[in-house]
């Protein structure tokens, strides 16, 4: 942080010599007065052209143009712009007539930023620490954790403003006004394309508490715009015995942050894939949930789910991330999320071969400690929820939390037996694995002697 901030002054020192003013504007600012870490630095430079903007860029070392329209430069991790005018000119969030203009004023640059909070900027080159120009009284609003529009005339042009209000809620605690509130029902959001919806969607899976915002999203529409699947758990009963709670969505709520306090130790992609699974473990359940001989049961949930979870991922575009099959893990956790405490039930009867059967299809870490925020997704100290440790702690006996065992027989073996290529070698590897997972073969030589009979 304290690098960025050293190169930033930099930057605002060279741009003072050439005759302009360089500020740190937008998230870095909002989050130093609230006390947080902020990655991303944006700076704005007023009173010089951009060819002389250029320049001076240029001759403090590599930069990089990102848009040419926009004006703006990349200096290292740091963006650098000229004040911009924005008019709407079509739908999108490139429908945009965008023109760089450094003689703008610091309040009307401020005035295409959403939300007040984000249109406060601050002067790095001030002996003050407390240098903040603050044209919409941002800063007050900061104080009173309240989200404030900018300008409502302008603030429907971007609908990712809508989620943007959203993560920001469950992130930082804010509420928005009533004018906000308004302004955000009335917008379509059928614009978005699936790579800004997920942008936001991470962020506010990753907020300390996510169901804030879902409950935002649901007050304000979005999710029925944008997530049939999620909006269907809305007042779908649940079993009060089971789930004295209330309807799927609120335990839904409540298990993806229970999943939230499980992931800070995972990488980034398994954690992706845990608070989706959370999100989506009882898609399955508006489909399938009846009175049957007066109790409320949603029979097969688990697997019925398996089709809105695709169709959820679909509108995400969430697939592979950083290599890891995030659709792959998600899809299992919602059809296997019930196991661990099945399981747990008839724990003598279950044999090692299960769970080494299992583990082809999810991860087991991720489906315990998935199972293990279901089971406490519902009103706390009531159920039991041991089933999980005891499901963890067999699949780590086994070697098997994360992947299935690695076959024993391979196919140049079985070449070396004198089997000719073609798919006999896949049927025997196959047979010979089936018997390696239910613990009849363990070593080489027996897998060998099998595939001789098989041969």
């Amino acid at each position: 942080m304290s690098d960025s901030l050293d190169r930033a002054r930099v930057i605002a020192t060279s741009v003072r010599g050439a005759g302009g003013r360089a500020l740190i504007v937008g998230g870095w600012v909002r989050d130093r007065l609230l006390g947080r870490d902020s990655k991303d630095i944006d700076i704005e430079v007023f009173g010089l052209a951009p060819d002389r903007l250029h320049a001076v860029l240029e001759s403090l070392g590599r930069i990089e143009r990102v848009g040419e329209s926009f004006q703006v430069y990349k200096a290292g991790d740091i963006d650098v712009s000229l004040p911009r005018r924005e008019s709407k000119s079509g739908r999108g969030h490139r429908g945009f007539d965008v023109i760089g203009d450094p003689s703008l004023t610091i309040a009307d640059a401020a005035r295409r930023r959403d939300f007040t909070v984000n249109a406060i900027a601050w002067d790095p080159l001030k002996p003050t620490d407390e240098e903040y120009l603050d044209p919409f009284d941002g800063r007050g609003d900061l104080a009173r954790r309240v989200l404030r529009v900018v300008d409502p005339t302008t603030f429907g042009d971007d609908s990712l403003r809508v989620l943007r209000a959203i993560q920001f809620a469950a992130r930082f605690g804010f509420e928005l006004d009533e004018e906000a509130r308004a302004l955000c029902r009335t917008i379509p959001l059928d614009d978005l394309a699936a790579e800004r919806i997920w942008g936001e969607m991470e962020k506010l899976l990753f907020a300390a508490r996510p169901s804030v915002g879902f409950a935002l999203a649901l007050e304000l529409g979005a999710v029925e715009k944008l997530f049939p699947e999620l909006h269907a758990l809305a007042g779908c009963p649940q079993e009060p015995e089971w789930h004295p709670e209330g309807d799927v969505w609120g335990h839904t709520l409540q298990v993806i942050d229970q999943a939230r306090t499980r992931v800070d130790d995972l990488p980034r992609p398994q954690q992706i894939a845990m608070m989706l699974g959370a999100s989506c473990h009882d898609f399955g359940k508006p489909a399938t949930t009846a009175v049957v001989e007066g109790r409320i049961r949603s029979i097969d949930h688990e697997e019925q789910g398996v089709g809105p979870t695709v169709s959820f991922l679909d509108r995400l575009n969430v697939r592979s991330i950083d290599g890891y099959d995030v659709r792959r893990q998600v899809i299992g956790l919602v059809a296997q999320h019930l196991k661990p405490g099945m399981w747990f039930k008839v724990r003598d009867e279950v044999g090692d071969s299960a769970f080494r059967r299992l583990a082809q299809k999810v991860d087991l870490e991720l489906l315990a400690r998935l199972a293990k925020a279901d089971c406490l997704g519902r009103e706390p100290g009531i159920f039991n929820c041991e089933a999980m440790d005891w499901f963890l702690g067999r699949a780590q006996g086994l070697g098997v939390e994360h992947r299935p065992p690695a076959p024993i027989l391979l196919g140049r073996h079985v070449l070396q037996l004198g089997l000719p290529p073609g798919p006999r070698v896949g049927e025997i590897l196959k047979a010979v694995y089936e018997q390696q997972l239910d613990g009849r073969v363990t070593e080489l030589d027996e897998a060998l002697a099998l595939a001789r009979q098989l041969l």
